[in-house]
């Protein structure tokens, strides 16, 4: 066990070793990145990136070739392909199964490697380190670190002796799973033998134990990381800013954004966005906006995932009228928001409409552009649009819109009818107000409600042959209204 030069965060483990006063290569935080990038960044690490083996045997252009087809073809003709070179006798060293190795893994072919690896001695050829790293790889790649540790295990009784990259990708496996023991014993196995881990070795185990919700215990490894030699990066710091911002702290986040920036680091929009992510879970949605004004102001550029955490808060904490700044602004510079999205815009627009006349061209903006996208407009969300159309006295949309929305196979709500009865009513146009009656009843059993809203519209307007029209069809329909037409 190595000392700290700090006290230690971990009752067991220590979380500093003295060999991490040394500066570490930068690369990006590995629990966050994609997973197959993530495997081809360990593999690299764990291979020479030229076409030359590790002991420096050369590999022939005739099986550079057959490398780039294995890569190139389905995965069935990559069977065909491994299978035949196999038979011919054509892997002659380590190094050109490791090569082959290596492509089936980084192509996810991990069956296919399984398979390759199951016939490593019948080629009479034994594992080498770079054999042990790939497959290392391979099942962390698969979500099995415990296999990955056996292969470890093996490895280290073999003599050989892992690099960093393997360490590390080992350690972020069990982070992801949230198995932090299991992690920094493997962390131990490094001290022990010597080898010097990077930041990030570091940043895997600051979101390990986010992931887990010991954020205090990360926050302390992140101090200890500051006072030592060993230099955090963004992604370090972006770590411990998800954890707090996981668990309600988001000011202390955006306290150590404004500390990386302070030691002149750069952040990224992942960086930003676990702050985004973090206003919406508090329903502090708002918060974001300046937020993302500073973003633009110091020359970081927001991406997809930042407008759309920022609208979906808008609209999960009711402010629509910010959600509709928001998705103008993703519309202008080229971003789509997807249908559910959409949707629940439109839907927030339309309820907003009752008291704010002005929303109304909002709404019909929306949908249009929706239609015009081919977007599915939920039932609901139709139901809202005529609702909207008529309270805002644009009767003549609201009853081509229920036309269109019966058309499109949905069944309006018995409310979204009643509210259209009774505004074609109170506009005068009764054959149109008629027809939607018949339209209520021609699949549903016929209810007094609307015949009573439309006679009741009637006789105060002092049209006493028309609510008798009304009266008459909705006896003929086997429905008595309360409500009876004037004498005249």
């Amino acid at each position: 066990m190595f000392s700290c030069p700090a006290s230690s965060l971990h009752p067991v483990y220590c979380p500093l070793h003295t060999s991490a006063l040394l500066p570490a290569q930068n690369s990006p935080l590995f629990f966050t990145s994609n997973r197959s990038q993530q495997g081809n960044f360990f593999i690299s690490a764990a291979l020479p990136t030229s076409t030359q083996s590790p002991k420096g045997t050369p590999i022939s252009p005739k099986f550079q070739d057959f490398l780039e087809t294995v890569v190139a073809v389905p995965t069935s003709q990559k069977n065909e392909a491994v299978d035949k070179f196999q038979r011919e006798g054509r892997l002659r060293t380590i190094s050109e199964f490791n090569y082959l190795l290596m492509a089936l893994v980084t192509a996810d072919e991990f069956e296919l490697a399984s398979k390759l690896k199951s016939k490593l001695s019948s080629f009479g050829l034994d594992p080498d380190s770079c054999t042990y790293s790939i497959l290392v790889t391979s099942y962390c790649k698969t979500n099995e670190p415990n296999e990955a540790k056996t292969v470890l295990d093996r490895m280290l009784e073999n003599g050989f002796q892992p690099n960093v990259a393997t360490f590390t990708t080992l350690i972020n496996s069990f982070c992801q799973k949230g198995r932090l023991q299991d992690a920094y014993e493997v962390f131990d196995i490094m001290a022990k033998i010597g080898c010097e881990p990077t930041i990030n070795t570091y940043n895997c185990l600051l979101k390990g134990l986010c992931y887990v919700g010991r954020v205090e215990e990360a926050y302390e490894l992140l101090l200890n990381v500051k006072k030592s030699l060993f230099k955090p990066d963004i992604y370090t710091y972006t770590a411990v800013m998800d954890g707090f911002c996981k668990v309600g702290r988001s000011n202390e986040a955006l306290e150590l954004l404004d500390e990386a920036l302070e030691m002149g680091l750069t952040p990224n929009a992942v960086t930003y966005n676990t702050l985004f992510n973090g206003y919406f879970k508090e329903g502090r949605p708002l918060a974001g906006i300046g937020l993302l004004k500073q973003m633009k102001e110091r020359n970081y550029k927001p991406d997809f995932i930042s407008y759309s955490t920022l609208l979906h808060g808008m609209l999960k904490w009711g402010e629509t009228k910010a959600a509709l700044g928001m998705y103008k602004e993703m519309i202008g510079i080229g971003f789509q928001v997807d249908e559910r999205m959409t949707n629940t815009l439109l839907r927030r627009l339309c309820r907003s409409s009752r008291k704010d006349n002005i929303l109304l061209n909002d709404v019909y903006e929306v949908f249009e552009k929706m239609k015009n996208e081919d977007f599915a407009i939920y039932s609901s969300t139709y139901d809202l649009v005529v609702e909207a159309f008529c309270n805002g006295k644009v009767n003549d949309k609201a009853f081509e819109i229920l036309d269109e929305m019966i058309r499109t196979g949905y069944s309006p709500r018995t409310i979204t009818f009643n509210v259209v009865v009774r505004a074609l009513g109170m506009d005068g146009n009764v054959e149109k107000a008629l027809s939607v009656l018949m339209l209520i009843h021609k699949d549903r059993k016929a209810s007094r409600i609307p015949f009573n809203i439309l006679i009741n519209e009637l006789n105060r307007q002092g049209r006493s042959l028309g609510a008798r029209t009304v009266y008459g069809l909705a006896v003929k329909r086997g429905v008595v209204p309360h409500r009876e037409p004037r004498k005249c």
